[in-house]
């Protein structure tokens, strides 16, 4: 399924978990460093101040460097911890890899949202991405919040409304 930014929630709640989709339109990268600044940003509404809207937003769990974009893993503590207040923030596609625990997964569930993986190929991944730019937190350096223009970005649906692929394993 393809579908472009900002997201609408009948769009989050036509997916399924192994759903394949692709995304294209702007999208934000962080990960351990920026993402819980931006959630202090969010509480502050300071959001606005900086030109940063998350609603019907993608987040992708990740560092931008000169070699590329590749998913890290979302379930470390400062990322996970996130995805919450994120998601309540607006955020509708969590993007990253690995099992995010059961509360998480009601989370997401209550407050709309999924969470989707992507192959750990980073060379398919930098080659989606068309632009790039720091909006927030330049000096965690690649760790920095980025806005991303994407295009054809695939993933596949890995938790959406409180079902989740990791428990058939």
């Amino acid at each position: 399924m393809e579908l472009r930014t900002p997201l609408t929630q009948d769009d989050i709640n036509k997916l399924k978990i192994n759903d394949q989709i692709t995304i294209t339109g702007k999208i934000y990268a962080g990960r351990d460093a920026a993402l819980p600044k931006l959630m202090n940003l969010y509480k502050n509404k300071e959001l606005n101040k900086m030109g940063i809207s998350l609603e019907g937003g993608v987040i992708f769990h990740t560092a931008v460097s000169a070699a590329g974009i590749g998913p890290t893993s979302s379930n470390k503590l400062e990322i996970e911890e996130s995805i919450p207040l994120l998601s309540k923030a607006g955020i509708k596609i969590h993007l990253g890899k690995g099992k995010l625990t059961d509360k998480t997964v009601r989370i997401l569930k209550e407050e709309g949202a999924i969470f989707a993986i992507t192959p750990p190929i980073s060379a398919l991944l930098t080659a989606k991405m068309k632009y790039k730019k720091i909006v927030a937190f330049p000096e965690e350096g690649i760790e920095a919040l980025y806005e991303l223009i994407i295009e054809d970005f695939p993933a596949i649906v890995a938790i959406a409304h409180g079902v989740s692929i990791f428990d058939r394993m």
